[in-house]
């Protein structure tokens, strides 16, 4: 079984790239620190590394302690992860993921649809196929009804693993 760290780190490279897995792996060996030190540490521009912070912390991945430095007055973010947010996180994602597949499956059901079998070419719905004389309007060909019986039943199940994967 993989560490909640680096799962993390493999959520932050698919939604923040390369230097988003960066900065975690820098707060993971700092254990806390600044932005400042973070951009030292990375190499990464100290605007972009605050960015990358920030959505992180809007997804509660990681957690600031904002205190005022005496000598300037201006505040310092001390930042650190909180592997124990992750998964809270998965777990919203994948709600936001099973609401899209819902809805996809809703469009699916309830409408009917036609293509020219032409690769590159688009189905369309009953309603766009009548407003185009049941012509392709890109290729001209003759639409014919297209069944996504097959894709009813993979959202189906998408959505049910999905449910399970949540509970």
């Amino acid at each position: 079984m993989k560490s909640s760290n680096e799962v993390l780190i493999k959520i932050v490279n698919a939604f923040w790239g390369k230097e988003g897995e960066q900065i975690v792996r820098a707060l993971e060996n700092l254990q806390e620190a600044t932005d400042d030190k973070i951009s030292l540490e990375t190499g990464i521009q100290l605007n972009l590394v605050r960015k990358i912070l920030y959505m992180l912390n809007s997804h509660s991945l990681v957690s600031c302690d904002r205190l005022r430095d005496e000598k300037t007055g201006w505040y310092i973010f001390q930042w650190k992860l909180q592997p124990d947010q992750l998964e809270g996180f998965i777990k919203n994602q994948k709600r936001k993921i099973l609401e899209k597949l819902e809805s996809r499956l809703r469009y699916e059901s309830t409408h009917d649809f036609y293509y020219c079998n032409t690769p590159g070419c688009s189905r369309l719905t009953f309603e766009e196929a009548m407003e185009r004389v049941f012509h392709c309007s890109k290729c001209g060909r003759t639409l014919t009804h297209f069944d996504n019986g097959q894709i009813i039943r993979s959202l189906k199940d998408r959505i049910e693993r999905i449910s399970k994967e949540i509970k």
